[in-house]
C-alpha cells in the first residue's frame, strides 16, 4: 500500500475503528455469566426493549437465556 493511503487511514479513521463501542450488559438467567453486548447489536436485530417487554439473546456460554442486567449487583 502506498504510504499516503496508510497516512489517510490513520489520521482520519475512516471506518470508526477509534470509536468507542457502548455495550449493555446482560446476565444469563442459567449459568449467571454476564456478557457485554454492544447496544448496535441490541437496536439492529430489533432487540430494542418495547414497554414492559424484556430484551432476550442467547447466552455465549450455555446457550441459555440472558436478559438485560438490572443495575443493581445484588440481581
Amino acid at each position: 500500500m502506498s504510504k499516503e493511503l496508510l497516512r489517510w487511514l490513520e489520521e482520519d479513521d475512516p471506518f470508526g475503528l477509534n470509536e468507542e463501542i457502548k455495550t449493555i450488559i446482560f446476565k444469563c438467567k442459567d449459568c449467571r455469566k454476564e456478557d457485554d453486548v454492544p447496544d448496535f447489536v441490541v437496536h439492529e436485530f430489533g432487540l430494542e426493549n418495547k414497554k414492559n417487554q424484556e430484551v432476550k439473546v442467547e447466552c455465549p456460554y450455555c446457550g441459555g437465556t440472558m436478559i438485560r442486567a438490572k443495575n443493581n449487583p445484588s440481581d
